[in-house]
């Protein structure tokens, strides 16, 4: 699989919009720029006459759409993902890239796992539970003096650093297979578990420790194996603590 075509395991995820107009717009915007999978998070009604007439073409895109009430459930068979945020300071936004940079990180794992872009409300973008699912993050630098991007354009930039990576360029194809999300997010409660278990959490603000992991191990991209083995060891300190371990 070269990589143009490769650009399939590419999810445009979508939470929340309220133009239906938007949708129709991404929609043109992704078939540009040879993507075709587009999935919805609690949209608006997307198939009416404002996204048909912004789709200009790309009605297929449309069709095709996917539907999900939680994000949680639309990254479940993905790989990796990839949130999108204006905000560029903060604990919770840290594996922080450009558009471009993104794109050269990730294009070469294309042929092997799928990747989910995730773009979040028009006004007020990605929640932090939101940006919690994410691997990593994208941010799209803009002048100070009107810094907010219409979210079909923000699609488009995205999109365009994604298409160049891949085309401009055929660089060796990385072959390993990621974990999937949904194991990944399993082991994130069996990590939970354990560290309450052990008290190692900061009483005061738990959730700051398993985000931190949640960062050093999204930075990682856990394959299957190694996500086994950590939850192997996970078990094994379990057993340990409850003494049902012997010398």
């Amino acid at each position: 699989m070269n990589q143009i075509s490769s650009l399939e395991n590419v999810s445009v995820i979508l939470v929340k919009t309220k133009t239906p107009g938007n949708i129709g717009s991404i929609a043109r915007c992704m078939m540009n720029m040879g993507l075709s999978r587009l999935i919805l998070v609690r949209p608006p009604e997307y198939k009416n006459g404002d996204a048909l007439r912004m789709a200009a073409g790309a009605h297929g895109i449309l069709e095709r759409a996917e539907v999900f009430p939680t994000l949680g459930e639309a990254i479940a068979g993905h790989g990796l993902i990839y949130g999108t945020t204006r905000q560029i300071g903060g604990y919770h936004r840290k594996n922080l890239y450009t558009a471009r940079e993104a794109a050269e990180r990730f294009v070469t794992l294309l042929s092997e796992n799928r990747i989910g872009i995730v773009f979040g409300r028009e006004v007020n973008g990605l929640d932090n539970e939101d940006i919690a699912l994410c691997n990593e993050l994208i941010s799209i630098p803009s002048s100070d003096a009107f810094p907010s991007l219409n979210l079909s354009h923000a699609v488009m930039v995205v999109a365009y650093e994604l298409f160049m990576a891949a085309g401009a360029r055929l660089p060796s194809v990385n072959k390993e297979k990621l974990a999937d999300v949904a194991d990944l997010e399993n082991f994130y409660k069996q990590l939970e578990q354990t560290v309450d278990e052990i008290r190692f959490f900061n009483k005061q603000n738990p959730k700051l420790i398993m985000l931190a992991f949640r960062q050093m191990f999204g930075r990682a991209r856990l394959d299957d194996r190694e996500v086994r083995i950590l939850r192997g060891l996970l078990s094994h300190v379990d057993k340990a603590i409850k003494g049902e371990i012997s010398d």
